[in-house]
């Protein structure tokens, strides 16, 4: 793919509570906001609010990478609780799984959280999707994605996704010299 082809990114909330309308689903929202305020190139967004149930959250992954995201990125169900599902969906879709990623978001919450050692965050890829799953707490969502989000441009370049650019006062992309643009 090309530099200013547009870059499809979906947003997935797992909750049965926000299914069920008990409360608002604020995390997507949080999600959508982020990559308002960061991405300079070419974007659309697909999003999806499903309960915490491991087949629903499989098969609108599945749906997600269909309609040609090249990045989804779910919130909630990564604690855990029993209902807590999403990472064992998202390996169930995934050909490859991205430990670094994991590795790194509950190094970031860690830094604000004790509990960030209960998290299961993990990120994988399914034929050129990238998926990271995040918790459910816009927060938490907010410092996560501003330190991990440098590494997805490069990512998405390396899976034969589009080119993404980022306002670089908010996060500063990482290609090495030697990638093309």
């Amino acid at each position: 793919m090309s530099a200013g082809e547009t870059c499809r990114f979906g947003i997935l909330t797992a909750s049965d509570r926000a299914t069920s309308g008990e409360y608002e689903d604020r995390s997507g929202p949080a999600i959508k906001q982020f990559l308002e305020e960061v991405l300079t190139s070419p974007w659309e967004v697909s999003r999806r609010l499903v309960e915490d149930e491991q087949d629903v959250i499989e098969q609108a992954l599945i749906d997600l990478c269909d309609e040609g995201c090249s990045v989804i990125i779910t919130t909630g169900g990564t604690g855990p609780a029993p209902r807590d599902v999403t990472p064992e969906a998202t390996e169930v879709v995934c050909e490859r799984m991205l430990p670094g990623f994991g590795e790194q978001m509950r190094a970031i919450s860690l830094k604000h959280v004790p509990t960030a050692v209960l998290s299961r965050q993990t990120a994988g890829i399914r034929d050129s999707t990238l998926i990271l799953n995040l918790p459910g707490s816009p927060r938490s969502i907010r410092e996560i994605l501003d330190e991990i989000f440098a590494a997805v441009p490069y990512c998405v370049d390396l899976i034969g996704g589009p080119y993404i650019t980022t306002d670089t006062s908010v996060v500063d992309s990482f290609r090495p010299p030697h990638a093309r643009r």
